[in-house]
């Protein structure tokens, strides 16, 4: 295990850059002399090059040594915050993301299969866990510090915190990491049927429609408090979806191994991401211990889902397309966040309120949760029609 906490120093450097400029958009856009809505794009932009770089790479280049390219993919996610913290206008500002998000979609994805790798199957959810608590403890810890710098400082300090933090885990992964054991070359024609399983494309549409309602909404939550209970300090709220993150993260894992049943598991988290979410309105208007238990509940949920879904995907794909499936769910995190980002971005452009969107992000994550009740129907209906089918040849 001491391998992959390697592979977590770089994943809460992403935990960080990922998810810090929820709370810069207002100072950044002012800076810019930029709408808020439009600000968030620099978040969408970001997740969108996260979602199509990950299986991109993957396949494309799943033959390279696997420890090169996480280094390579730190490299450039590295350089790209540097570009965004030297960036003068919006549209740089917007090029600049799409670099780190390259490179942050990459490593992402080899990080995990890699962690994944490294341990015995018996510790593979443990593994898992591990790199998803580096990502949330990046949330947990650095977001809110970052903020508090941006306000003393200004946003690019921000920027240039990320940037350091990256160029040390990469010195660190450079001199540290082991070789990590290649998967199998995949061919065109197995990539493109992980698209199609029915086994993986379920689980990843449940991570899309999460990711849609959980880290869209995320992005907006500085003008969605401020909205539905005159919150202007947004710190303390993210330390409060923060800590629940890292403690959803750590909890997932050894959760997964002991019982096995990730099932439903997944069911209960995305029905606590329901709840909370369409609570936290009201409750940040009405009572503010209320507001942060609904953010501990939220980050906790939110976090902890994507330890037993890589969980399922690892064993739906097998050991050929295993990678490819992990890179897959990746993109639809990341894809899904982009959608959500961009949709709120539109809808508060639009004119509605900042406070009615965790209703409507309440309802793409009860949708998720519909979309994987109504998979495990049909699951357990072909195997109930195989048992049958075996008895009748019997």
């Amino acid at each position: 295990m001491r391998k992959v906490w390697l592979l977590t120093l770089g994943a809460f450097t992403l935990g960080l850059d990922a998810y810090v400029m929820a709370g810069l958009l207002p100072v950044l856009a002012q800076d810019v002399g930029t709408r808020l809505s439009l600000a968030g794009q620099l978040v969408t932009v970001f997740t969108l090059a996260y979602a199509i770089c990950a299986p991109l790479v993957a396949g494309l280049l799943s033959g390279v040594r696997p420890r090169l390219l996480i280094l390579a993919a730190l490299a450039v996610f590295t350089v790209g915050n540097g570009l965004t913290a030297l960036a003068p206008s919006l549209g740089a500002l917007l090029a600049a993301r799409i670099v780190a998000g390259a490179g942050a979609g990459v490593y992402s994805a080899l990080s995990t299969a890699a962690a994944a790798a490294l341990v015995p199957e018996a510790k593979r959810g443990r593994a898992l866990a591990l790199v998803m608590g580096g990502m949330s403890a990046g949330t947990v810890l650095g977001v809110p510090i970052g903020v508090l710098l941006a306000e003393h400082t200004g946003w690019r300090a921000t920027l240039w915190l990320v940037t350091g933090l990256g160029a040390v885990a990469l010195g660190g992964l450079t001199a540290l990491l082991p070789p990590v054991p290649a998967g199998p070359a995949v061919p065109m024609r197995a990539r493109l049927a992980a698209l199609t399983d029915r086994a993986v494309a379920p689980v990843v549409t449940v991570s899309f429609l999460a990711a849609v309602a959980s880290l869209g909404l995320y992005t907006y939550l500085a003008p969605v408090l401020a909205a539905a209970g005159g919150v202007h300090e947004v710190t303390p709220y993210l330390w409060a979806w923060g800590a629940g993150g890292v403690l959803g993260s750590v909890l997932a894992g050894p959760l997964v191994d002991r019982t096995g049943r990730v099932r439903p598991l997944v069911g209960g988290v995305l029905l606590v991401i329901v709840a909370a979410q369409a609570l936290l309105p009201t409750l940040a208007g009405a009572v503010l211990p209320g507001a942060v238990v609904a953010l501990v509940a939220w980050g906790t949920a939110g976090w902890a889902l994507q330890v037993p879904q890589q969980h399922r995907l690892l064993k739906a794909a097998g050991e050929e397309r295993g990678t490819v499936a992990l890179a897959l769910n990746n993109s639809a995190l990341y894809l899904g966040s982009a959608v959500g980002s961009a949709l709120g971005g539109l809808a508060l452009a639009a004119g509605l309120a900042p406070d009615a969107l965790p209703w409507a992000a309440a309802g793409v994550a009860a949708l998720g949760l519909v979309v994987h009740l109504a998979a495990g129907r049909r699951s357990r209906g072909a195997a109930g029609v195989s048992t049958l089918g075996s008895y009748e040849h019997s």
